[in-house]
This record gives C-alpha cells, structure tokens and sequence, in this order.
C-alpha cells in the first residue's frame, strides 16, 4: 500500500508562483510513475504533468507547459510540481497520483493506483 500526502497549496495571485510537494510512503518509491492532475470545481479531473518511474522523462498538459515544472527526489520520496504565472483558470484541487512502473499511458488517471487527498490552489485574479 501507498500512502501520498500532498502539501503546499493555498491562495496566490494571477502571475505568482507556488510549489506542490507529494511525499510517498513506500520504500519502491523510484519505481513509480507520479503524476499530478486537478480537478476544478463542476469539471472533471484532468491530467497535469507527469514524471516516468525511470530516466526523469517528463511530460506536461499543454496548458501549463512553459510554466508548471514537475520534478522528484527519490532520495526523499517526494515529487514536487513548481507552478509559476499561475492563472485564475489554474484554481483546482490538485491530487497526485502513482503508478508502478508504467509510462505510456500516464496521462490517463486509470492507470494510476494510489491517490493522493487532494491540496487546494486558488489562484485570484
């Protein structure tokens, strides 16, 4: 079993910047895939960004690519997503996710097994 506990949401202005952190608790941890997706309020949850389980290739939803930055730390157990001139249309739940060891379809939120409670981003305008 995985246990993700996502941190660093809040308030911030249109143009700011926040950094999300997800800490896993599993020893394996550099053996998933972590994403990050985020659902708005009367929307579905959809894809962010992701980091494959090996070689640090990372993949990005065309709306926050240029400025949302995903890494990990698997020294930590950790993955991060640096966010940066957020938009009022970046306000959501934002939730990690992890898969173990699979990649081509990590833009899909099936593929993922463990999920994290969700932390809230609101970006004001």
């Amino acid at each position: 079993q995985v246990q993700l506990v996502e941190s660093g949401g809040g308030l911030v202005q249109a143009g700011g910047s926040l950094r999300l952190s997800c800490a896993a608790s599993v020893r394996t941890f550099s053996l998933y895939t972590m994403g990050w997706f985020r659902q708005a309020p009367g929307e579905e949850r959809e894809f962010v960004a992701a980091i494959r389980w090996s070689g640090g290739v990372s993949d990005y939803a065309d709306s926050v690519k240029g400025r949302f930055a995903i890494s990990r730390d698997n020294a930590k157990n950790t993955v991060y997503l640096q966010m940066n001139s957020l938009k009022s249309e970046d306000t959501a739940v934002y939730y990690c996710a992890a898969a173990y060891r699979t990649w081509s379809n990590s833009r899909t939120q099936y593929e993922y097994d463990y999920w994290g409670q969700g932390t809230e981003v609101t970006v004001s305008s």
